[in-house]
């Protein structure tokens, strides 16, 4: 009797659901769809019927030739998966198809991480040249991600390239990683990502719960559940399986008994005798190992060898671990194959479904179970002996199976170098954490035999037998446990081995310092305190005769730390120093990096321009180094912006964001110069540019530290668009993560807390603005003047606010606002400190016109804003608001007339630059001196191209924002297409309609458009 159906029952529509989205990343938009279900439910027999349909590959096109299929397979290897393992398949399968030449010419600067990943490749012959080792650090798998998304990228643009990775439940961190990588970088492809899982595997706690929760967010990915089959469906499906229909009363039994699972459906009707309800198996068990336990002891054997070794077994492989003859064990595989037990895809042996192999598991002893895994291990071995495949993971795993811990350890060590080979970082980390487990039983199995051990302590280990086997010593492999779970972005795992790695750890020990450093760095990458203390004590334990590029790195580090923390003297003593040690030395790389410290130092303490021609110095030593060249870009182009070069700022950060995505460090330092790209073109005005910037770093799902300066960015962007509703919901979403790193980062603090103080006076909420601003009284000398000066002008706005006779509800709050309204001396004293600065004029020209209370003095204070303001190293949006308070201060005055000029000034510069917040108040100080301003009934809406109308009655009550979103309602958009064109969420902009029928009194949309003037006939 037939065992599965030939025709796929009961999916026409999720058939027809994946044909449309394939449409749609044939089109150029490339989707990302999860299928879901209980074991059973018909997964893979839906993504193979889809591939079948819609695939072209090699010689065999299905009907359409529409696309490409690769297909991955995630492996059952326990808690530690190989790493990559699907993602290996189906780039095998890939260049297998378009040639190994081409497709390391079109990974171009990634070909190392990929010939890593690959590393049949380099013995191919395509890789031609030696390719150079990948560089440590998570700039590595940066490197390989970007490698598989450009290669993804390139090869869709010739046919749509659908690549399908099954049972997502047992996916390995590096295959997770890089997944959540390509969901977000493939944005300019042709490319579907076809994923698949088992629903009720993914319980609480399972690394792919996130990644899941993390789809749902985004508009790209589509997920479905799949149902089970109706009655009827099951009918169908009993039909096409047994020849003909059944009655209703065994129609009755297999859908009781199947619940309207396909797979248990086929499993009854292929039971003998299924029409007799007394047959059937009583338990699910029992029905799974049905067809398993009528086959002959010799294939039930094969059945459960063949269990043991994994999901899919190669033949070659299997031949290895079979013990009897060929033609033994083909009997044995036709008989498995006949019984509908077993199925053939090319070279291996698979189950018809993984719940019989899962059955088939269960039903193993545990001295058979220990046996087949040592065959395994010891195939896997000799497999790795003759070949250039990694297979260190297997061997690892098996072993473990067999029981063996002195044959598993060195497997699992070799693993973990290989993982980390790889750039799979969180893998090395779990393999580094066996291997950690197993080190005392390696160590008390060994006590009596040699127990020289390494160079150098091994942590206090009785016999030393584990670290001569493992080539380190315990605390060394400690120390590249944690550096691999920091590079994996599992900094709190980092802390918790190096602090138990240093209590282990004696002092004298050559690993200590370097145990202290990664400590302090691990801390610093997580925005947490605590680094500079560590890498002093660091330094001390070195003494002067410690390893030199050690003592160099070491400085070098706490001179950076010094640098953020704001102690800018002692960070330019020992950058100095750093970079001394590291010109005798000769490490350019730490030169460089030193001199580029001593620099932006120096420059925040005295002397800016002449900074600028050291970073320049420190660039020509990181020549040829990335690392080093990105430290450079990332300060260069912070220096340039902060001293008013906004164009070079621009220049330099785009280069750098250009360099680190060639070489995979997008996440990380492409983030940072992202962001210092986003405050210059927000300086200049240029928002839809910086935006699209924000919320493509932010795409990637960078480290949390490293989203604060994208969110301080876009909160303040949005305060000057105009949507102050926008930027608070920015802040005070994020407010908790941007304090965090603030204890640590004075740039941080003082940029955050500018922000925060503009946000509240734009609330009119003086109290809370002093309660922002003051922190920058209190810095000392730590205050930077790059982004103190813009800081101290929100403090002295705050400052003439609490001075404007605002209402205090309580005692506290009046007296919050005497202390802000006598705070004056202590805001000059500060500025005082800054003269050094380049742009000190300009803003101390702004702040002593803000400071103005006597109406005559301010007209000549703010004439001389304006003119200060003209200045091109301004922020362009000072030019409309100091032209807006000159305007407020004439009419002060009694001037109307120089008053409406100065006015229309500020609201076409307002227009002109997107400044919605300043255009705004023009309109509504015009309107209430009863001033008539050209244009001000029609001005550009901000970041799109339609009106905003800031006066007209029926829009009164409407924000900024509101008013954009208005006006793409009348043009017809929907809410998603809305959300794209602000770079806001779908979700975002629902609430923003729902207030904007609020406010207007429509029901309708249409309502809405009518009722504010931008549709001439009323909805019907």
């Amino acid at each position: 009797m037939t065992t599965s159906a030939s025709a796929m029952i009961g999916r026409d529509a999720e058939l027809a659901w994946l044909d449309g989205l394939l449409g749609e990343a044939e089109a150029g938009m490339p989707r990302t769809v999860v299928v879901g279900g209980e074991a059973g439910i018909g997964k893979s027999r839906l993504i193979r019927e889809f591939a079948a349909r819609v695939g072209a590959n090699g010689a065999s096109p299905g009907p359409s030739g529409i696309a490409r299929v690769v297909v991955g397979q995630c492996v059952d290897l326990g808690t530690v998966a190989a790493p990559y393992a699907p993602i290996k398949a189906a780039l095998r399968s890939l260049v297998s198809e378009i040639g190994a030449e081409r497709a390391l010419d079109t990974v171009g600067p990634g070909r190392a991480a990929f010939v890593a990943l690959l590393p049949e490749l380099a013995e191919s012959g395509a890789a031609g040249e030696p390719v150079p080792a990948v560089a440590g650090g998570p700039g590595a798998s940066g490197q390989l991600h970007e490698a598989v998304a450009v290669l993804l990228e390139t090869v869709s643009r010739e046919r749509p390239l659908v690549l399908v990775v099954e049972d997502l439940h047992w996916i390995d961190p590096a295959s997770l990683g890089l997944l959540r990588f390509l969901v977000r970088a493939l944005t300019a492809s042709r490319v579907m990502l076809l994923l698949s899982y088992r629903s009720e595997d993914v319980t609480r706690g399972h690394p792919l719960r996130p990644f899941l929760a993390e789809l749902e967010r985004d508009r790209w990915v589509d997920r479905r559940e799949l149902s089970r089959l109706s009655r009827d469906e099951v009918r169908e499906l009993a039909a096409s399986l047994a020849g003909s229909s059944p009655d209703e009363a065994l129609l009755d039994t297999l859908f009781r008994r199947s619940d309207g699972v396909p797979f248990f459906v086929e499993e009854v009707v292929g039971l003998d005798g299924c029409s007799d309800e007394g047959q059937l198996p009583d338990t699910l068990r029992d029905l799974l190992l049905a067809r398993y336990e009528r086959l002959s002891d010799e294939a039930q054997q094969l059945l459960r060898l063949i269990a043991t070794g994994g999901v899919r077994v190669a033949h070659p492989l299997l031949t290895r671990v079979f013990r009897g003859d060929d033609d033994e064990l083909d009997e044995a595989a036709r008989e498995a194959v006949l019984g509908g037990v077993l199925v053939v895809d090319g070279e291996e042996y698979g189950f018809r479904h993984a719940l019989v192999r899962e059955a088939i598991l269960a039903d193993i002893l545990p001295g058979e179970r220990a046996r087949f895994h040592a065959r395994y291990a010891e195939a896997y071995e000799a497999l790795a002996a003759a070949g250039s495949r990694r297979l260190a993971a297997e061997i690892s795993y098996h072993w473990l199976g067999a029981n063996d811990a002195m044959r598993a350890f060195p497997a699992t060590v070799q693993a973990m170098r290989e993982a980390r080979a790889a750039s799979a970082f969180a893998s090395a980390a779990q393999l580094g954490e066996r291997a950690l487990a197993l080190w005392d039983v390696v160590d008390g199995a060994t006590a009596g035999g040699s127990a020289g051990g390494t160079d150098g302590a091994d942590g206090g280990s009785a016999g030393g037998g584990a670290a001569k086997i493992a080539g380190m010593s315990r605390t060394e492999l400690m120390g590249r446990t944690a550096s691999h779970l920091r590079n994996a972005g599992e900094n709190d795992r980092s802390l918790a081995v190096l602090k138990a790695a240093l209590a282990e750890c004696p002092r004298d020990d050559p690993n200590y310092p370097r145990l202290l450093r990664d400590r302090a760095l691990t801390l610093g990458s997580d925005g947490r305190p605590g680094s500079i203390p560590l890498l002093l004590e660091a330094l001390d334990v070195l003494g002067p005769d410690g390893p030199a590029e050690l003592r160099a790195s070491v400085r070098t580090s706490l001179a950076g730390r010094y640098m953020i923390d704001g102690r800018l003297p002692e960070a330019a003593e020992m950058a100095q120093s750093a970079l001394e040690l590291a010109e005798t030395i000769h490490a350019p790389r730490l030169a460089s990096v030193a001199l580029n410290i001593a620099a932006v130092s120096r420059a925040h303490l005295e002397d800016p321009l002449g900074a600028a021609e050291q970073l320049e110095r420190a660039k020509q030593l990181a020549e040829g180094d990335g690392s080093a060249l990105l430290r450079y870009w990332v300060n260069a182009s912070d220096l340039y912006n902060l001293l008013g070069d906004y164009e070079l700022a621009i220049e330099l950060a785009e280069e750098g964001l250009g360099r680190a995505r060639a070489t995979g460090l997008e996440r990380s330092s492409g983030v940072i110069l992202a962001s210092n790209a986003v405050d210059p073109l927000f300086a200049l005005g240029r928002w839809q540019r910086g935006l699209e910037l924000i919320e493509r770093a932010l795409a990637l799902d960078p480290p949390e530290p490293f989203k604060i300066y994208l969110w301080r960015a876009e909160a303040w962007a949005e305060l000057w668009r105009g949507d102050l509703a926008s930027a608070d919901h920015v802040l005070r979403t994020n407010r908790a993560a941007m304090n965090a790193v603030g204890e640590v980062e004075l740039q941080t603090r003082q940029s955050v807390g500018r922000v925060a103080t503009e946000i509240a006076l734009a609330h009119g909420d003086v109290v809370t603005a002093w309660r922002e601003a003051a922190p920058l009284l209190d810095e000392h000398e730590g205050a930077i003047a790059g982004y103190g000066l813009p800081y101290a002008w929100a403090l002295a706005r705050t400052i003439a606010a609490a001075r404007s006779g605002h209402a205090a509800a309580n005692a506290e709050q009046a007296e919050l606002l005497a202390t802000a309204d006598a705070a004056e001396p202590r805001l000059r004293a500060l500025l005082e400190r800054f003269a050094h600065w380049p742009m000190h004029s300009l803003w101390l020209a702004l702040i002593d016109a803000e400071l103005e209370a006597d109406h005559e003095r301010a007209v000549e204070a703010w004439r001389r804003a304006v003119d200060a303001v003209d200045d091109p190293r301004a922020l362009r949006l000072l030019r409309p608001y100091a032209r807006l308070r000159l305007g407020e201060a004439e009419l002060e005055a009694g001037a109307r007339q120089a008053a409406k000029a100065t006015l229309q000034l500020a609201h076409d510069e307002a227009e002109r630059y997107g400044i919605g917040a300043v255009l705004a108040s023009v309109v509504r100080v015009a309107s209430a001196a009863g001033l008539v301003l050209e244009g001000a009934g029609a001005g550009r809406a901000i970041g799109v191209t339609d009106a905003v109308d800031a006066v007209a009655d029926a829009t009164a009550e409407l924000t900024a924002r509101e008013r954009q979103v208005l006006a793409l309602i009348a043009e017809g958009l929907s809410n998603r297409q809305i959300g794209e064109r602000l770079f806001i969420s779908g979700k975002t902009a629902s609430v923003h309609v729902s207030a904007i029928l609020r406010k207007l009194g429509a029901a309708t949309r249409t309502e809405a458009v009518y009722r504010a003037g931008l549709a001439a006939t009323p909805p019907a």
